[in-house]
């Protein structure tokens, strides 16, 4: 459904059954201020426009999105939730043993509606410029360079593997709390 920070909107369970009368319920398994939270909002926004509903969005964090999914999952099976689904959810079946959701089975792809890309940046206080002098320098210091992340498993932390991976470098990996802090290295 998603990798590398592609958002995908996901619709849990059964049918609409009169959709002029209830408020729909948009999910996001991430915290309020990130960019998984902007983009449900301005999605959120853009449909109430246009089809003249209510679109509210549900902040649901935790568990490296599993919280939110498995609420989305449980919602009542009447058509009125969406889920705003990005990397971590694909790659939490590989992570965690026993999920009490499915998420082919659970939910149903609508949209895909964003690609994120992922940076690389250095503390100003460091002498680095460029990638070349940023790998040189970790190389020189291994293990003294910590990569930052959103969280095990999210496309931050996957694309700062590959990432070490390829360079050839050792960082220590520190996920953090707050999203809306990016992968600062």
């Amino acid at each position: 459904m998603a990798k590398n920070g592609n958002g995908v909107v996901t619709f849990s369970g059964g049918t609409r059954q009169n959709h002029f009368e209830a408020q729909w319920a948009f999910t996001s398994a991430n915290p309020a201020g990130g960019g998984t939270d902007i983009t449900a909002r301005v999605i959120a926004q853009w449909l109430s426009e246009r089809l003249g509903q209510s679109f509210v969005v549900e902040n649901r964090p935790g568990g490296g999105t599993n919280i939110g999914t498995e609420a989305a999952a449980k919602s009542p099976p009447d058509g009125y939730t969406l889920l705003m689904v990005g990397a971590s959810n694909t790659v939490n079946p590989t992570l965690y043993d026993k999920l009490n959701f499915d998420l082919i089975r659970d939910f149903a792809p609508i949209a895909g509606v964003i690609r994120a890309p992922q940076i690389v940046v250095a503390n100003p206080v460091l002498p680095l410029r460029t990638l070349p002098e940023f790998i040189a320098y970790a190389k020189s210091n291994p293990s003294k360079v910590n990569m930052a992340s959103s969280g095990n498993g999210s496309a931050a932390h996957l694309a700062g593997e590959l990432f070490k991976m390829l360079a050839g470098v050792i960082c220590s990996t520190c996920p953090i709390a707050v999203v809306g802090r990016r992968c600062l290295i």
